[in-house]
Parts: C-alpha cells; structure tokens; sequence
C-alpha cells in the first residue's frame, strides 16, 4: 500500500514541475538571471523625480522578458559586459506621477495609454565592463535632451561604438529601441499585454 501511495505522490510531483509558468506571469529577475547589475534608480532618490518612489530595488519583469533579458546578458558576457539596469516594472500610480513632473511623450508615456514599463516588457539599461564600470554612452540615464537619441551623432567614435554594441544585441535578442532614449528597451509585442499598477513586496 505505501508502494503504491509512494508511487502516486511521485506522479503527482512531477506533474507539479513540469507545469510551466506562463510568459506573462511577473517574476522577479534576480531569480532567473544571474549576471544583471542593478542600480535601481526609482528606488533612489537619484533620479529626475529627486523622491524615492520604489521601497525597495527589485526588478519584476514578465517571464518573457526575463528570457530575452537572459539571452542578451549570455551575448555580452561573451563580450566581457554586463548589463545593469536602472529601472524595469514600474506600477501605474509612478508613472502618472512622472507625467506629472515631465509631460513629454517623448521621455515619459502618457499614464492615459499607460508605458510598456506597466506593462512589464521594458528596461532601462546600460552595459558595464569587467571591473563594474559603465561604458561611456555620451548622456547619462534619464538625461532629457536630444544627446539621448540613438540618432544623435556628434560623439566620439567610442561612444557611438558603445551604442551600437548595446542596441545591436538587445535587437537581436527581441528588443525594440526606443529612438529618444538610448537606455530603454521594449521586448517586441509587449505592447498587448495589460497594463498594471500592483507593487512587489519587499524582503
């Protein structure tokens, strides 16, 4: 009897394991990639907002933008960089204040049709070397200006290289760049997916 009892509690566990979580369930990335940075801007009072509006600095993405993310991060490392990120799943209720301080669609998504941040599908990102430090991009994160842009061309050949390297293989990884900003990523499609205003819990 316990054979058989053993037998079905076996069955039942490998049933339980080898179902998968949905790629629109959020997750938390620090769980599923190992070789991210974080320096988690909103969670900080360094950032345009000059308040802290995160409680703590995790960064919740949807499972598949994890999985891109992840696949991105193999490709640098291969290079000898990592990626950091500055900001990833932003609740609803940040981002209508944001609008508030900078009413800019170009910078900032209208809280009306909600950024692909709520939406879980965008980064905010830059690349650093092996000793932890970031390549120079020209413009810092969050700089409002025309120096953002990927269009932007009146920089030294090395930063304009290190542009290139870091849209290059975040495309070829599913994202989508984000003229304006040189630091900001969508994952391709992310645009269907509901917007959302729920906050992480915090350790």
């Amino acid at each position: 009897m316990k054979y058989y009892y053993l037998l079905s509690l076996l069955f039942c566990l490998e049933l339980v394991s080898a179902q998968e979580i949905s790629d629109t369930t959020f997750v938390n990335s620090k769980d599923y990639v190992s070789d991210l940075v974080f320096d988690m801007k909103y969670a900080t009072t360094d950032n345009f907002l000059k308040t802290k509006v995160y409680e703590c600095d995790e960064c919740f993405l949807r499972l598949k933008t994890v999985k891109a993310l992840a696949d991105a991060s193999k490709c640098f490392k291969r290079k000898g960089y990592r990626i950091k990120i500055f900001d990833c799943y932003r609740p609803l209720d940040v981002q209508k204040k944001m609008w508030s301080i900078v009413s800019d669609p170009d910078y900032v998504a209208n809280p009306a049709r909600g950024s692909i941040h709520n939406r879980g599908g965008a980064i905010d990102i830059t690349l650093v070397d092996e000793n932890g430090n970031e390549l120079d991009m020209g413009a810092g994160f969050d700089h409002f200006g025309p120096e953002s842009a990927h269009s932007y061309d009146q920089f030294e050949k090395v930063i304009l290289k290190n542009r290139k390297l870091l849209k290059r293989i975040m495309l070829r990884n599913g994202f989508e760049a984000l003229n304006s900003e040189w630091w900001h990523y969508n994952l391709k499609g992310s645009k269907k997916d509901k917007v959302s205003n729920f906050t992480w819990n915090c350790p």
